[in-house]
């Protein structure tokens, strides 16, 4: 008789339990909405920038362009120090995919002339940020680092107009000074020989200029400052600096933005010659080429 009458308490307490079970599966209100949620944050992810690989770095630059960058190549004797001159010395990284580099290095009678190249590619790993967003960041502080001067008034058809530069450089570079020193022979005419298309950065010969006719410092179209006509945006920098009392450098950096890789061109020249100063216009001209033919050959 007392199992009869437990009986019926056990099964009261087992349909309270089915009872209250039904009720949370079927209202709907345990429903994971974690999984959604997550798929729609997934679906706003930023989109990933245009490239996923770098060039090899040492190889973007034609045995043509290095003979008129670096003008004492040509004057090498030995074959094996030309070829292993043209080849270039990779920059040393530890992730290829990310960021490479080359650097070349070259003696001449007149000069010694050194030219970098550096490509980085960006990728960002903030969902909410995409690839692009976050190289324009990268290169906006590179370009605050660079302490731009504030862009001054210059008359139409100036040298800072980057689409016409070819075609001004024919005329534009003659130097009241040409005659006076063998050494200038270079500025006659750095663009005049052929457009950026056939990949020409035009040269005679050294860029340095002797005595004090050749100003220390660039003209107003020449100063550093914001560039037009490639990439998404980009900048030229030049600085000349001492080494010691009676030699002066001048390195000309180029830098350049295309979607999510970052290029930048570091071109130095320092003169053998006491007093002479190496000049910016024709060293501009050829780092600006030079950085054309890179941001055409990454499409951009």
């Amino acid at each position: 008789m007392q199992r009869r009458a437990y009986v019926p308490g056990a099964a009261a307490l087992l349909a309270a339990l089915l009872a209250g079970c039904t009720g949370s599966s079927g209202d709907g209100s345990q429903s994971d909405n974690s999984n959604p949620g997550s798929a729609g944050t997934a679906s706003q992810a930023a989109q990933p920038g245009r490239y996923t690989t770098l060039p090899e770095p040492c190889g973007v630059v034609g045995t043509e362009t290095l003979d008129q960058l670096l003008p004492g190549i040509g004057e090498m004797v030995d074959e094996a120090q030309r070829t292993k001159a043209y080849e270039g010395e990779p920059t040393l990284t530890y992730d290829t995919d990310r960021k490479v580099g080359c650097g070349w290095k070259v003696e001449s009678a007149e000069a010694t002339n050194r030219l970098v190249i550096d490509l980085e590619r960006v990728v960002s790993y903030d969902n909410a940020v995409s690839d692009d967003s976050q190289a324009g960041e990268l290169f906006a502080t590179k370009q605050d680092a660079a302490d731009l001067p504030e862009p001054t008034a210059t008359e139409p058809g100036s040298a800072d107009t980057d689409d016409g530069a070819d075609e001004e450089d024919g005329s534009a570079s003659a130097d009241p000074d040409a005659s006076g020193s063998p050494s200038t022979d270079a500025s006659d005419s750095p663009d005049s020989s052929g457009s950026s298309d056939s990949g020409s950065l035009a040269s005679t010969g050294t860029s340095a200029t002797s005595g004090p006719a050749s100003p220390a410092v660039p003209p107003a179209d020449l100063q550093p400052r914001v560039l037009d006509g490639f990439g998404d945006e980009a900048f030229i920098d030049d600085e000349l600096g001492s080494s010691g009392s009676t030699v002066k450098q001048r390195t000309v950096t180029v830098a350049f933005r295309t979607s999510n890789v970052i290029v930048t061109i570091e071109y130095a020249e320092q003169p053998t010659s006491v007093g002479a100063v190496p000049d910016s216009k024709e060293m501009q001209d050829r780092a600006r080429k030079l950085a054309s033919l890179l941001a055409d050959s990454l499409g951009g």
